[in-house]
């Protein structure tokens, strides 16, 4: 069915390719940390443990596993914590009190026995069948003995003085204990899953949006990414497609002409398609910022602007803060489109069917539109394979101006060894090096007529 769609089927079976390399930067992504036996959590736990009571350091390297798709967990979603063993293989218990259903100790009422086992005798008060103490009347004594007399109110009679007294029996002693049960000691961290389970964990994570949290303000991966990703393409994107539009079409405007703009022109390119992005980027800091002042060095807005708004100031200020950073990757990637350029486009003009156009009498401008159409294809290409430097050297700009994108993002996290972010940033910016592949593989399919032909001729 694909065969009468050409177009179609090689979309379709570019994407498939660019879908497998995806996975596998997926998988790369999650192996790099775990190379040569290191653990990405122990290294974490390195810095994140330091002030913390054992009991919290036990609870955040267990929330670590859980993040990192480490920990096994059940059908809740919960770490599981395998048994301590002992040197035979047992689980080691212990014992711990046992609680009721409102969490509370329970307790029991047993006798006390004494040393030779015999039972321990207490004195204590007589209870009558209802459980009231039971008293008993007896005349008060004097100091020698004889009953102590009193005026009876009622008769007017004396009488000897009686008091109730309480009427004591010997019991044997009880205590309340608390009823108490065999415990299985478990282990202070969860069990680990298989690395199989975490790949799957991973990739299942990943597909959902998941790429977890970072350990150093508890912030959800995405949300760094989310918050950062629009900065970097506010650079790469522009310095990118202006450098690939404008580099080449004054490359083929140089071949074309030659002259003096050709002698002046191709000298400074080739110069500055040789200078590394962060050596340019610190020399406009240098003089501009440093030297002159007339840019700011750092940041991506005024520090008076809290966070960014589509007012005009707040517009303003990150426009004067974007400049340096935007013209320290425009140069050299114009430089770079535009002696490739220039370089294809003198080849075309010494083919066959340009000195035949130029013997037609055919206008200046169409002459030069076939040649940057021809030329152009290669630097297509050359777009593609280059992106990844391209992309590299706007991230490294991040870091010289401090600009709050992926690269900045993961300079941040290197530097807290929050590999979560690390992660999550690296992949990102693989996934969006390979889009941009993607688009541009159909950009050839469409603009080149060889390649055309050859889907044509491959869905007969």
């Amino acid at each position: 069915m694909l065969k009468q769609y050409p177009m179609l089927r090689y979309v379709l079976q570019k994407g498939f390719w660019y879908l497998l390399t995806f996975f596998f930067a997926v998988a790369l992504n999650f192996a790099l940390p775990r190379v040569g036996g290191s653990d990405p959590v122990d290294i974490i736990m390195g810095q994140a443990g330091k002030g913390l009571s054992p009991t919290e350091a036990q609870k955040k390297k267990a929330e670590l596993l859980v993040s990192f798709g480490m920990a096994e967990l059940d059908d809740q979603g919960n770490p599981i914590y395998e048994p301590e063993l002992d040197s035979a293989g047992n689980a080691v218990t212990r014992k711990v009190a046992k609680l009721d259903e409102n969490g509370a100790p329970v307790v029991t009422t047993v006798k006390v026995v004494n040393e030779d086992g015999t039972p321990k005798m207490v004195e204590r008060q007589k209870l009558d069948a209802e459980g009231k103490p039971v008293f008993e009347e007896k005349p008060v004594l004097d100091a020698k003995g004889k009953p102590v007399m009193e005026k009876d109110p009622k008769t007017k009679k004396k009488v000897a003085k009686v008091e109730k007294v309480a009427v004591m029996e010997q019991v044997q002693a009880e205590r309340q204990d608390t009823v108490m049960v065999d415990e299985v000691v478990l282990k202070t961290e969860p069990k680990r899953a298989s690395a199989i389970s975490q790949f799957f964990s991973y990739i299942g994570n990943v597909c959902k949006g998941d790429l977890g949290k970072s350990y150093t303000n508890n912030t959800e991966v995405t949300t760094i990414i989310k918050n950062a990703l629009p900065w970097t393409l506010l650079i790469q994107a522009p310095t990118i497609l202006l450098g690939w539009i404008i580099g080449n079409l004054l490359g083929a405007f140089a071949a074309y002409k030659r002259g003096i703009f050709d002698k002046v022109f191709f000298p400074v390119a080739m110069f500055l398609n040789g200078v590394p992005y962060f050596v340019f980027g610190m020399l406009l800091v240098a003089l501009f910022s440093i030297t002159l002042g007339w840019f700011p060095a750092v940041g991506n807005m005024s520090p008076d602007i809290s966070e960014f708004t589509f007012s005009w100031a707040c517009l303003k200020s990150v426009g004067w803060y974007y400049i340096l950073p935007f013209f320290s990757c425009f140069p050299i990637l114009l430089s770079g489109q535009a002696t490739g350029m220039r370089s294809m486009s003198i080849y075309e003009l010494g083919t066959d069917y340009m000195k035949y156009a130029k013997w037609l009498g055919l206008r200046e401008g169409r002459i030069i539109s076939y040649v940057f159409r021809n030329a152009m294809l290669p630097q297509l290409t050359g777009l593609a394979q280059s992106l990844g430097a391209m992309v590299g050297g706007a991230l490294i700009t991040e870091m010289i101006f401090s600009y709050p994108g992926l690269g900045m993002a993961m300079l941040d996290a290197i530097n807290k060894q929050d590999y979560a972010t690390i992660q999550g940033c690296t992949l990102m910016i693989s996934t969006c090096v390979l889009v941009a592949n993607f688009a541009v593989d159909v950009l050839i399919a469409i603009f080149d007529p060889r390649v055309k032909a050859g889907l044509q001729m491959g869905g007969k």
